[in-house]
């Protein structure tokens, strides 16, 4: 049999593959790329040619300045919100708690004065308690209110809202049996002070802690630098002096305008930012060191003082039935040396952190009422320990012959201290508030004079490329 061979196809160009060999595997046309290939290759090709070059370098600097202006705007607002929240609501939560506190020990020492007046309890003493326990009350509804997500917060405010109706309840029990001669009124007084110093004021405490807590939160957010903007800024900057050095080595020309501009925008934002910050960051801290730490041992002074009196008056009260842990020592006696101790020392920061003469004006008075206090007090102890119970109670709650009380040098401390209190918490508003207008304008400044910079920069790349057309 004769072998023919099968000429190739018109226009082809090889021989045909064998049966059974495998397909050649297909191709695209020539050229075919993903987008993101074809957009570096063009970025790629621009970059040959100095057109190409200015426009990369354009849209570059006005990407670096509207990221500067961007994170700018981000960082300043989150600061200018958290110091709105030092003084509009952290701060003034704080101080609600601090109030609770001094309301809950106010009107324990108060119960327990206007118990030793007797059955016909005055009433003035009677007002003060009831001024007291509606104040607790509507701070406590107001801090319930405003108190947000703290959980812990929102469990003490629940306790103290569970415990205080049983306080007074034990209260009104003690004035209605002291009223018909019966001794056991002092006891119902001396369960409902245990209640108050073991169940309510470490709430009360608590709550305060808490605060304070986020009060020192919102002030570390305050008072943050920042990096992200300043890091941005010095970029941007950067990257605009790198340009305008560009052009003079490439046109011998020392300003192109638009980058001018650019450059002296930037500029002015990084130094508002910087500076302003910088301004803010010391008033706030101002704020704390003079007005909240000053706010916070003068509470705490005076809440001493409270509990010191508290303890006096319960003295009297219990004549020797409640002693201390060495099974000796009355137990009021020794809460009230502890007290004054205490009051001494805080009194004693008081003084060392009070920067002006109206601060340390009122605190001197209370170191003055304390001395007082302290010798009228002993006075009174010693009539007590002889046994001359009718002797020590006139010096303790006074009368028409005792006008030189204990209880009227504890009225001094505790004026005193009040006046002390409201002289810082004036102190903070103004140094927190001066914090916040350092940043005032910031954020809208930034906004404006960055886009202000971006167009500039624009235009000065563009100013460049017109030389090319």
């Amino acid at each position: 049999m004769a072998i023919t061979s099968r000429a190739p196809a018109p226009g082809g160009g090889g021989a045909v593959p064998p049966a059974g060999a495998p397909a050649s595997p297909p191709h695209g046309p020539p050229g075919q790329s993903t987008a993101w290939a074809e957009g570096v290759e063009r970025l790629r090709e621009a970059a040959t040619t100095e057109p190409g070059r200015l426009r990369i370098i354009g849209a570059a600097l006005a990407a670096l300045i509207v990221l500067f202006g961007t994170v700018s705007v981000w960082e300043i607002s989150g600061r200018t919100t958290a110091a709105d929240d030092v003084v509009g609501r952290s701060q003034p939560l704080s101080a609600d708690a601090a109030s609770i506190y001094r309301s809950l020990a106010d009107a324990d020492t108060t119960s327990s004065s206007g118990f030793l007046l007797g059955a016909q309890e005055p009433r003035e003493v009677r007002q003060r308690y009831e001024k007291d326990i509606a104040n607790a009350s509507k701070l406590l509804v107001s801090a319930a209110a405003n108190t947000g997500g703290n959980e812990d917060s929102r469990e003490q405010i629940a306790l103290l809202s569970e415990q205080l109706p049983r306080y007074t309840g034990l209260i009104e029990q003690a004035r209605a049996t002291n009223r018909q001669g019966l001794p056991l009124g002092g006891a119902y007084l001396r369960y409902a002070n245990e209640q108050m110093t073991t169940q309510l004021l470490p709430a009360a405490q608590r709550l305060y802690e808490a605060e304070t807590g986020r009060l020192h939160e919102d002030y570390d957010d305050a008072r943050s630098w920042p990096l992200a903007s300043l890091g941005a800024g010095l970029l941007a900057v950067a990257g605009l002096v790198w340009a305008q050095r560009r052009n003079y080595r490439h046109t011998n020309r020392v300003f192109n305008h638009g980058l001018l501009a650019a450059t002296a925008a930037s500029v002015v934002v990084l130094l508002w930012l910087a500076v302003g910050h910088t301004v803010a960051r010391s008033s706030l801290s101002e704020a704390r060191a003079d007005g909240q730490e000053s706010m916070k041992v003068l509470n705490d002074a005076r809440i001493a003082s409270l509990q010191a009196r508290a303890g006096e008056n319960l003295t009297l009260i219990a004549r020797g039935a409640v002693l201390a842990e060495d099974k000796k020592s009355d137990k009021y006696d020794v809460d009230f040396t502890n007290n004054m101790k205490q009051l001494d020392a805080g009194l004693a920061t008081a003084l060392r952190l009070a920067d002006d003469e109206a601060g340390r004006g009122p605190v001197s008075r209370a170191v003055d009422g304390v001395a007082q206090w302290k010798q009228r007090h002993t006075a009174a102890r010693e009539a007590d320990l002889k046994g001359d119970y009718e002797a020590a109670l006139p010096q303790v709650v006074g009368d028409e012959e005792h006008k030189e009380s204990s209880g009227a040098a504890f009225d001094t401390v505790d004026a005193s201290l009040e006046q002390a209190v409201a002289h810082e918490q004036r102190e903070f508003t103004r140094a927190a508030r001066d914090g916040i207008d350092a940043m005032g304008g910031l954020v809208t400044g930034s906004a404006i004079l960055v886009v202000i910079g971006a167009a500039a920069a624009l235009l000065g790349i563009g100013r460049r490329l017109s030389e090319y057309r």
